[in-house]
């Protein structure tokens, strides 16, 4: 038979036990000694299959009696109990415990003044605990109320102070415990009982020696043990502190030495929170926390990042492939300045900067350029997507003069910038300032013209279609579209208003044959302009093109060319 204290939680009843049902037992009679006192006599329990739970053979309405206490809201402490060895006989080992028992006095002060003529005579607390069938553990806790005040414990004999009040007050110093008497014995005054005289007792502070991260023999001053006898407490917390702070920053540096890129301390008492936090492995820079408690207690996080960081990693092993980010990201460690002196000093350096710049128009250009390129957060730049509907319509575009031409450009430009020379645009904002850095620093590379060049495509390729901006730039520029445009099926399939193709035709025809076929559906006239303009039975028109690709724009009609036509008011008194 071995005796020790387990917890409640790890206890159920066997099946085997005869007095085993359904409904639990009635517990009245012994349920206020238990929740004063605590069980006292051991269960008789044996292990279960899993190991790390045991049967109550014996001792059910203790346990019973224990399990009320706690829902009750009561603080039960691990249960005495005798484990059973294979081949006890349980009927044998109860009978031998009671009476046991039997021969010891139910009275706690009784049994610590029992306990104390013993050890004079020489008996171990092993000895007394064998002697009466009891745990070492009750033993010392008996013990224990020897470091009480005589009127203290004469107050606990006569039931006048609870179990949990005694229990703390066996860890308070002798001046403690009389001024806590003192006001325990004035009715006027209040004296705190349970977990309110720990807080009285440490200033809400219990620090256990089991959480020291260094040698306990460093310690020089006092410290206090309570009726369990296993845990002991630190008296001086100001110096447990100091001891405490330079082995967690021991411990930090062992951990920076292994390889770990950084280590963090949190603010005592500050809970590491792992949902703002994603596990990262050491290799790609993952950082170690430590938090340490009130009440001590030390413990390490191992291989974490911020969700911002980790984050931002993924993007860079996007952007750069897996070896870049892997180099970025060891790097990477928590800056020394908060975000508010960051952005102090930001500030001060950006209006330097800023005033600096005015004086050099060349580099701004050149930075104007860069940003145009790949954009910032008060950059937003794209090429001009020419959208479409109509697939004819798109066709006949990427086939025109002018963008072939412009795509021809654009490669010579990219291979400038030393971009690859793939996809549809220079311009690939993504407001990465960094992306601007590498941009600026290729174009200061660049001569005067080649940056100009460079600055030609970027706009050319940010020009929004369908715009006055395109509408002033044509003219201004007087673009003539006869160099770029040849008219195709694309062009007229989508023209539907006869009364514009008329004017078409008369444009291109004349009067006569406008008038002549003023009935004839827009089809049949759409087919007569086509066969001026390649000379298939009528007279071929050179060089013609119909006012809708002229610069400024005209419509055909009154009625106008909805936004075209707009367009063009817009600019005429601006751009000749």
């Amino acid at each position: 038979m071995q005796l020790q204290h387990i917890e409640l939680g790890k206890l159920k009843d066997a099946a085997i036990n005869m007095r085993h049902a359904k409904a639990a037992p009635d517990v009245a009679d012994i349920l206020p000694s238990v929740k004063a006192r605590g069980v006292l006599v051991p269960l008789l329990v044996r292990p279960n299959g899993d190991g790390e739970s045991f049967e109550v053979v014996a001792g059910r309405r203790r346990y019973f009696a224990a399990k009320r206490a706690e829902e009750d809201g009561g603080e039960i402490e691990p249960l005495p109990c005798a484990i059973m060895e294979p081949g006890d006989d349980a009927a044998a080992l109860e009978a031998s415990m009671l009476e046991n028992l039997a021969r010891l006095d139910p009275d706690e002060m009784t049994q610590y003044e029992t306990f104390v003529r013993l050890t004079k005579e020489g008996k171990s607390v092993e000895d007394i605990a064998a002697t009466f069938g009891i745990t070492e553990l009750m033993v010392r806790r008996r013990l224990a109320l020897g470091e009480l005040l005589p009127k203290i414990r004469e107050a606990y004999r006569n039931e006048d102070i609870d179990a949990e009040t005694i229990r703390h007050l066996t860890m308070a110093t002798k001046r403690q415990q009389r001024d806590w008497f003192k006001l325990f014995s004035d009715p006027d005054e209040y004296a705190p009982h349970g977990y309110q005289l720990k807080q009285w007792l440490f200033g809400g502070q219990q620090i256990a020696t089991a959480v020291a991260l260094f040698p306990l023999d460093a310690y020089k001053g006092q410290t206090v043990s309570d009726l369990f006898g296993d845990d002991s407490y630190f008296a001086d917390a100001d110096q447990f502190w100091t001891l405490q702070n330079g082995a967690i920053a021991a411990k930090r540096d062992a951990l920076l030495a292994t390889g770990w890129t950084d280590v963090e301390i949190l603010e005592t008492g500050r809970r590491f929170c792992s949902w703002e936090h994603e596990k990262t492995p050491k290799k790609d820079g993952g950082r170690v926390y430590i938090t340490v408690s009130h009440s001590g207690e030390v413990e390490a996080y191992e291989g974490w990042l911020t969700n911002k960081e980790a984050k931002a990693k993924r993007r860079a092993k996007t952007a750069k492939g897996d070896a870049d980010a892997t180099e970025t990201g060891d790097k990477a460690v928590r800056p020394e300045l908060t975000n508010p002196a960051q952005n102090y000093i930001e500030l001060h350096r950006h209006a330097a900067v800023r005033h600096v710049l005015l004086g050099h128009p060349n580099v701004a250009l050149r930075l104007m350029v860069a940003h145009a390129i790949g954009g910032s957060a008060l950059w937003r730049t794209e090429a001009d997507p020419q959208a479409t509907r109509k697939d004819e319509t798109a066709e006949s575009v990427a086939k025109s003069k002018a963008e072939m031409a412009l795509a021809e450009e654009r490669k010579a430009v990219l291979k400038l910038l030393g971009l690859p020379a793939h996809g549809h645009s220079v311009v690939r904002s993504n407001g990465d300032h960094y992306r601007v850095v590498e941009l600026f620093a290729a174009l200061l590379k660049l001569s005067g013209d080649d940056v100009m060049r460079v600055l030609a495509i970027v706009m050319a390729e940010t020009l929004e279609a369908g715009t006055a901006v395109v509408e002033a730039l044509g003219t201004h520029l007087k673009v003539d579209m006869r160099d770029y445009w040849e008219a195709d099926g694309a062009f007229f399939d989508p023209l539907r208003d006869r009364a514009a193709v008329n004017a078409m035709l008369r444009h291109i025809g004349g009067k006569a044959v406008a008038d002549a076929n003023v009935s004839a559906t827009t089809k049949v006239q759409k087919k007569i302009v086509r066969d001026f303009i390649t000379g298939d039975g009528r007279k071929k028109a050179e060089g013609w093109q119909p006012h809708y690709m002229a610069f400024p724009f005209r419509a055909y009609t009154k009625r106008g060319g909805g936004r075209l036509s707009d367009n063009a008011a817009r600019i005429k008194s601006l751009i000749s």
